[in-house]
């Protein structure tokens, strides 16, 4: 509750507070991202997840009115939020915007497990927290480092990869959502349109030489879905990995910068 972040969501002034290095380097990271993408990321969605009933407070009747909705999405905009990278501090241009990096914070939190090794003078590495993965050099077989994509169903493999000096993070909704009249609503709202996406995606591997970066990238393509996401990633030359949902199936989709990185027979 006293983190540097708790305080700024707090606060409900427009006045700057200044922050830490590390706070403004993801902050910015994000204003890149959700400009790079049009919005479909953006640290200021919290309120809509907490509407939908998908954050810490949460929300009896399941799906709120259109009224709600556009109330709600009004407290939310990443523009809202400005940055002064010279002096370190951060303001609100409306007061009730709360800021959430639960989608870049993880990624950021790897890479800096990885700074942190590599200033001790290790080389090789890899770390994982929660399904973000960084890698540095190889593996104790000199061999590049193995990682996994789960099958939607989470009993087996989808894809193994292998990287080095790369990282990687996915996004999805395998498990993380509600079903009202048949209709399943995903825990990954559009920060757009204020609802949860209602696509086909059901889940996206980036791999960015930052994790920080692979994390944010692989929300931002989660909301886009597998169309709008897939011509994003071709456009920005990601490497990224869709499995899309098909009547009672699943089909993979990939950019053709991503297959360098899978491990020859899988």
């Amino acid at each position: 509750p006293d983190s540097e972040l708790s305080l700024f969501n707090t606060n409900q002034t427009t006045s700057w507070s200044k922050i830490s290095k590390d706070l403004a380097h993801v902050i910015n990271t994000a204003k890149n991202i959700s400009k790079e993408s049009n919005g479909s990321f953006d640290i200021t969605v919290g309120p809509l997840v907490n509407l939908w009933g998908f954050g810490p407070t949460k929300n009896d009747s399941l799906i709120p009115d259109e009224n709600k909705i556009a109330e709600v999405l009004d407290e939310v905009g990443i523009d809202k939020i400005e940055l002064d990278l010279d002096n370190l501090q951060l303001r609100k241009t409306n007061p009730d915007i709360y800021v959430d990096l639960s989608a870049i914070a993880k990624g950021y939190g790897v890479d800096k497990v990885g700074f942190f090794l590599e200033s001790l003078g290790l080389s090789e590495y890899m770390i994982e927290i929660g399904g973000e993965v960084r890698t540095r050099g190889k593996n104790k077989d000199n061999k590049k480092w193995k990682i996994g994509i789960s099958t939607p169903n989470n009993n087996g493999l989808q894809k193994v990869l292998g990287i080095s000096n790369y990282s990687a993070a996915t996004s999805g909704d395998y498990f993380n959502y509600f079903e009202v009249d048949g209709v399943r609503y995903s825990h990954t709202i559009d920060p757009r349109t204020g609802k949860p996406i209602q696509h086909k995606l059901a889940s996206v591997t980036v791999i960015h030489k930052n994790c920080e970066n692979a994390d944010a990238y692989a929300t931002a393509i989660d909301v886009m879905g597998p169309k709008e996401g897939y011509e994003f990633a071709l456009k920005m030359k990601l490497p990224v990995f869709m499995i899309v949902r098909d009547s009672n199936s699943f089909i993979e989709k990939m950019t053709p910068q991503f297959e360098d990185f899978i491990m020859k027979g899988n």
